[in-house]
């Protein structure tokens, strides 16, 4: 019996053999592979990738590059919390004003829209003042303060997108 079992057994293992190479070869192309030097577009190795899948691939962010730039230069003079500009928001930290020690200032702007328009950006003002014992409490921020905020941004990204069109 033991014979018939080994039989067997090589029977099988040349079966798979059989089955397994037989699928290596499928999976090689029918054609012979050509390479493309980098400036042909073939990417770092030289594989066959053609530009506009290289250009593709090239991280770009989510939102209006005009109004990302102009919120940052915006708001320099505050300290950055957070900052994404695959979704459009930028953070500040808590800013005191130096002439008014007893307030603090904190922003958080989103940009909505990949295009320079006046909806697609959203600022939130929050505002804390210092109680008799030094503790920081929530006060409501003017509203005329976001608009001012919004204003100065839009005025920046539109200086920055003209000067960019002069060249």
């Amino acid at each position: 019996m033991p014979f018939v079992r080994g039989v067997w057994m090589r029977g099988v293992a040349t079966g798979v053999l059989a089955l397994s190479l037989s699928a290596l070869a499928a999976c090689s192309s029918s054609g012979p592979k050509t390479f493309q030097t980098q400036e042909e577009g073939g990417g770092v190795f030289g594989l066959g990738r053609s530009k506009s899948a290289a250009a593709a691939e090239q991280p770009t962010i989510g939102v209006n590059g005009y109004l990302w730039r102009a919120t940052l230069d915006t708001l320099a003079f505050m300290p950055l919390a957070s900052a994404d500009p695959y979704g459009g928001v930028v953070i500040t930290d808590w800013y005191i004003n130096p002439e008014k020690a007893d307030e603090r200032f904190k922003c958080t702007v989103y940009i909505l829209d990949a295009r320079l328009r006046a909806d697609g950006l959203n600022v939130a003002v929050f505002k804390q003042t210092r109680d008799a014992s030094g503790t920081w409490v929530d006060a409501p921020s003017a509203s005329q303060t976001e608009t001012d905020i919004e204003n100065a941004i839009l005025t920046k990204a539109r200086q920055l997108k003209l000067s960019n069109i002069r060249g």
